[in-house]
C-alpha cells in the first residue's frame, strides 16, 4: 500500500515534515558558528571513552590526545584574545618545531569521532578560539567566505579538528592542504580523522603515509595514530530490527511531533540538489526519520551523498524507522568491495544504530 493510500485511508495526526521539502541555505557567519562538535558529541569527554581492553591502541590514543590537548594550554602563538571572525589577523611568526597535529588511523566504529571531539573539549581554550567540522564543511566554508578569508577566519584559533577527511577529490584535497598550510604556519594546531582512500583495497584502511603524502609538505606537522578495534556500536548488542512494513512507519510517522517522512526513492533524488554541507541543516530539528520503501542505492554517486546523510542523522541522534529492504542491503556488493568500502560499512553500522533508536517510537 503506498504511504498516500495510508494517509487518506484512516484518520491520523497532523502531517509530518518532509526531507524533501527542505532546501536549507546557510550564511557565511553561521558556517563559522556552527564550527563545534554536534549534538551526539557534545558531551563526550576522553574518560567517557571505553577503550576495548583487548585494544591497546585504544588505551594509548587517549594518552596521546590527552597530552596534546594539554600542550596547547599556552598562549596562542600571537598572543591575542578573541577576534572577530571577519577582521584580518595580523601575521604571525611560524608555528615552533615539532608536530602541530595528530591524525586519527582507524576502521569505523572505533571511536575517532568521540576522539577528536573530546579532544576539542580538553582543549583549554574558549569555544570561539576552537573549531570542529567536517571535511566537506570546511571545504564549504572556504567556499562561501574565499581561500583568504578563510585563513584569517580561523587563524586566531588554537585548534582545528577534521572529522572525516576526504581524499576522494584531489582538487579539494589539494584546496584543505593548502589552507592546513597557511594555518600551520600561522600556529594553529590541527587534528583530523580519516576516510578511505579511493582504490585503496584490503582491510577497509589505508596507510598513514598516503593521507600523509596526499597533505602536500605537512607531513612533518601530523604525527600518525592507529586505534585499533571493532565496531563499538554493536559490542554486545541484538540484532537491528527488520524493516517494518509502510503503514506502521507512516502512522508512526504521523505520530510522533517532529518526525519525517519521505519516500526513499524521492529522498535519494532529492539529495542531489542539496548540497552535502547543507544536510545537517537538512534535519536540523527533526526528532525521527521516517523512510518507506527503502531499496539498493543505485549508483556511487548516490550512495556517497547517503553516507554523508546518515552521518548528519548519527550526529544530531535522530531515530530512523523505515521499510523495505534492510539496511545492509543498501549498498551492492561492488561497492562494498571497492575504494568506498569503509565509508559504506560506516553507513550501514550508523542506520543500524539509528534503527535500534526507532525501536521506541512504535506504537506496540
Amino acid at each position: 500500500m503506498s504511504t498516500r493510500a495510508i494517509t487518506e485511508a484512516a484518520p491520523l495526526e497532523a502531517a509530518p515534515l518532509s526531507l524533501c521539502s527542505r532546501e536549507p541555505h546557510v550564511p557565511a557567519d553561521r558556517l563559522v558558528a556552527e564550527m563545534v562538535p554536534p549534538p551526539r558529541f557534545d558531551s563526550v569527554r576522553f574518560d567517557t571513552y571505553i577503550p576495548d581492553p583487548n585494544q591497546p591502541s585504544q588505551t594509548q590514543a587517549v594518552q596521546v590526545l590527552s597530552d596534546f590537548a594539554a600542550g596547547l594550554g599556552g598562549a596562542h602563538a600571537s598572543g591575542e584574545g578573541r577576534r572577530r571572525w571577519f577582521s584580518r589577523a595580523p601575521k604571525k611568526p611560524a608555528a615552533a618545531a615539532g608536530p602541530r597535529g595528530v591524525y586519527l588511523d582507524g576502521g569505523y566504529g572505533v571511536g575517532k569521532t568521540h576522539l577528536l571531539a573530546s579532544l576539542w573539549h580538553a582543549t583549554p581554550a574558549e569555544p570561539a578560539l576552537k573549531a570542529f567540522g567536517t571535511f566537506v564543511e570546511l571545504t564549504n566554508l572556504v567556499g562561501a567566505l574565499g581561500f583568504q578569508q578563510t585563513v584569517r577566519t580561523l587563524s586566531g584559533h588554537r585548534l582545528l579538528c577534521i572529522d572525516e577527511f576526504e581524499l576522494d577529490d584531489p582538487g579539494d584535497t589539494v584546496l584543505v592542504s593548502s589552507l592546513l598550510g597557511k594555518l600551520v604556519d600561522e600556529g594553529v594546531a590541527l587534528a583530523a580523522t580519516s576516510n578511505t582512500l579511493p582504490g585503496k583495497l584490503g582491510e577497509g584502511r589505508f596507510a598513514a603515509a598516503d593521507f600523509l603524502r596526499e597533505i602536500q609538505g605537512l607531513s612533518a606537522h601530523f604525527r600518525p595514530l592507529r586505534i585499533d578495534g571493532q565496531d563499538y556500536r554493536h559490542r554486545g548488542l541484538p540484532e537491528a530490527p527488520a524493516p517494518y512494513d509502510d503503514e506502521t512507519v507512516t502512522r508512526t510517522a504521523y505520530a510522533t511531533p517532529g518526525a519525517s517522512l519521505d519516500d526513499f526513492p524521492h529522498l535519494l533524488d532529492h539529495l542531489a540538489k542539496v548540497h552535502p554541507s547543507r544536510y545537517s541543516a537538512l534535519t536540523e530539528d527533526l526528532t525521527a526519520v521516517c523512510l518507506t520503501d527503502v531499496r539498493a542505492v543505485p549508483d556511487q554517486s548516490t550512495a556517497l551523498r547517503l553516507v554523508v546523510l546518515a552521518d548528519r542523522l548519527y550526529d544530531r541522534e535522530i531515530p530512523v524507522l523505515a521499510s523495505g529492504l534492510p539496511f545492509d542491503k543498501l549498498f551492492s556488493d561492488e561497492m562494498l568491495n571497492g575504494g568506498y568500502k569503509k565509508k559504506y560499512f560506516r553507513a550501514i553500522s550508523r542506520l543500524t544504530a539509528l534503527a535500534r533508536d526507532a525501536k521506541g517510537l512504535v506504537a506496540q
